[in-house]
């Protein structure tokens, strides 16, 4: 919900409204209970039931004499879910987001500032002195802060060794050196690559490009226009052009590129550390190598990650304020990252043995000081979701219906200088 809510927003909210009981029962989840004796009641991904969490809660539930009520979603659901518990009033004890909420919910009051237990605790947790800055960034509002990370990850190349072995080509370090391995390595119905869908994909490209998303003193939007441009047509031109990649399939599955990687028709693929498991899983004889960050102008990188907050109408914040700390200490991070192979917040989990001595998490641990937050500053507008429906629609013309860039984005910069203002 933003500010303004966008038209997204307030059909998913009325919807949402009016099925509760068909949405709590697909998910799996009874209604909310936020106010319930002796039920804590947590909004959480499905894909995060992680055993080093479910430990916690144990702990949890121990010390508080409670009993979790961990409420598991995919991210369009939870939202959904949300939308319809802020609009009624009741509201669970502790959300986890996929990254952006935090702020968009502070601007609309539905979040509680946490500022005054970080002022109470923030030292002896290490909070926010041991977090990567872009996380306390991208949780804060006016000064305070309202989320706490909990994963931290980003974007970056993975690659099929064997392959590019066999083509004689070196894991690329710069966009010229991708392309013209992706060339040499289509053929015989093996793409180069495969890109994602998913509109969220294109800002690892943007980044290295140099390109700022919204520059609130001025009021643009994807600055230089010129090199936002070139980064767009780089991506469309792999599929129209060069034709070293499959033409996205349109829709809400963003893992279309981490399945042709896992049935080795695709050599390459851009994505992170979520798409680690699924690719050991289903293919554990691909000699799996993961690439820092492409070089262009910059060898910045998309940050990802989820974070945490409390409502602002959440009965009993001082419990959510407990459960946040627990969940948030080095050891259940190195017990999550030994488990899953996620990456952390903490910059003191960058430097843990395991985390230097693998190969492929290093990577990623390296990456993430370089790693950018792109919709900070449209998130304090207010207008996150309208942004999304444009860039998304954007995006779909020119990677997917290969429409010019130049059109397409100009048109978008124009259609979101107009709401921004």
């Amino acid at each position: 919900m933003h500010a303004q809510p966008s038209r997204r927003d307030l059909l998913r909210l009325v919807g949402a409204a009016a099925a509760v009981p068909v949405l709590s029962s697909c998910a799996g989840a009874p209604a909310p209970q936020s106010a319930a004796p002796g039920t804590f009641t947590v909004y959480w991904n499905a894909g995060h039931d992680y055993q080093a969490y479910r430990k916690v809660i144990a702990e949890f539930e121990q010390a508080h004499k409670v009993k979790v009520n961990l409420q598991k979603y995919q991210w369009p659901d939870l939202r959904t879910r949300l939308l319809a518990d802020f609009a009624s009033g009741t509201v669970p004890d502790l959300v986890e987001e996929p990254g952006g909420w935090v702020q968009e919910f502070a601007v609309s009051g539905n979040a509680r500032s946490l500022q005054d237990f970080v002022d109470r605790d923030g030292q002896a947790m290490g909070f926010p002195s041991d977090w990567q800055p872009v996380t306390v960034e991208r949780n804060s509002y006016q000064g305070k802060v309202y989320g706490v990370q909990l994963h931290l990850t980003c974007n970056t190349l993975f690659y099929n060794r064997a392959m590019l072995s066999a083509a004689g080509v070196e894991a690329p370090t710069t966009w010229e050196e991708f392309l013209d391995a992706a060339k040499k390595l289509t053929k015989d119905g093996v793409y180069g690559v495969a890109l994602n869908q998913d509109y969220l994909y294109l800002w690892p490209w943007m980044v290295q490009a140099g390109v700022t998303p919204y520059d609130p003193r001025t009021g643009k939007v994807m600055t230089p226009i010129e090199d936002a441009v070139a980064a767009m047509q780089f991506q469309a031109d792999l599929v129209h052009k060069h034709k070293v990649a499959p033409v996205p399939v349109a829709g809400t599955d963003y893992s279309g590129p981490q399945k042709l990687f896992s049935a080795k028709r695709a050599a390459m693929i851009f994505t992170g550390p979520w798409d680690l498991d699924p690719i050991r899983k289903t293919s554990p004889d691909i000699d799996l190598g993961v690439a820092p960050p492409l070089r262009h102008k910059t060898q910045d990188t998309q940050a990802a990650g989820v974070s945490m907050f409390v409502p602002a109408k959440a009965a009993r914040p001082d419990l959510s304020w407990d459960f946040i700390k627990r969940i948030t200490t080095i050891e259940v991070e190195q017990a999550a990252t030994k488990e899953t192979g996620m990456l952390m917040p903490r910059v003191s989990w960058t430097k843990l043995p395991e985390v230097q001595s693998d190969e492929i998490v290093k990577v990623f641990a390296d990456a993430l000081p370089s790693a950018r937050d792109s919709s900070q500053q449209v998130r304090l507008t207010g207008h996150l979701g309208e942004w999304e429906e444009q860039l998304k629609v954007m995006y779909q013309q020119v990677l997917i219906q290969n429409q010019p860039a130049d059109e397409a984005l100009r048109r978008f910069a124009e259609t979101a200088e107009g709401f921004l203002k």
